[in-house]
């Protein structure tokens, strides 16, 4: 099944790729959020860990970028979406940790709109039952919809999820 059920799994492996990431941007200004679906209590997901390196000083996302290079990643550009740099796993270096962990990560300055979507969005979930649980339904309506196939699934919440996400968001904005 594409979508899993909510595992505190997640909660760890987060923890033990923040440890490895701390060490890899040691004396780097940065902060370093668990996002996306894994990171909400109780909502299940695919089990993939989404990170977010957060820096604030223009001149650090090239160290960052430097030292990510150098523990096995590879900057694979923006994907469309400003502000928040994609990062992959290469197959050059190998880490017990990092390469045991499927995750995604992205590197946002702190003024990113992905950046704060991210999180607006996460924080609604985590504190609105009824808005994770109905963002749940959807997920597990997609997958079905994309006969469990992971790149259909893909294009279909893009094109449906992100309506609902951005309306969180903006709800979100309004309270603040």
């Amino acid at each position: 099944m594409l979508i899993e059920k909510y595992t505190s799994d997640w909660v760890n492996n987060f923890k033990d790729l923040k440890k490895e990431l701390e060490k890899v941007l040691n004396g780097v200004n940065h902060q370093i959020e668990h996002v996306g679906s894994t990171s909400v209590p109780f909502l299940d997901s695919k089990n993939i860990i989404d990170v977010d390196i957060v820096y604030s000083e223009v001149a650090d996302f090239e160290i960052i970028k430097s030292k990510l290079a150098e523990a096995g990643y590879f900057h694979n550009g923006n994907q469309g979406i400003e502000n928040r740099e994609v990062f992959k796993r290469s197959n050059d270096i190998f880490h017990p940790t990092l390469d045991r962990i499927t995750h995604h990560l992205y590197v946002c300055p702190t003024e990113s709109k992905a950046l704060k979507r991210h999180l607006l969005s996460r924080d609604f979930l985590r504190k609105n039952d009824w808005a994770r649980l109905k963002y749940q339904e959807m997920k597990y309506r997609l997958a079905e919809e994309a006969g469990q196939d992971k790149k259909k699934y893909a294009a279909l919440k893009e094109a449906q999820v992100n309506d609902f996400i951005d309306s969180i968001v903006e709800q979100e904005n309004s309270m603040n």
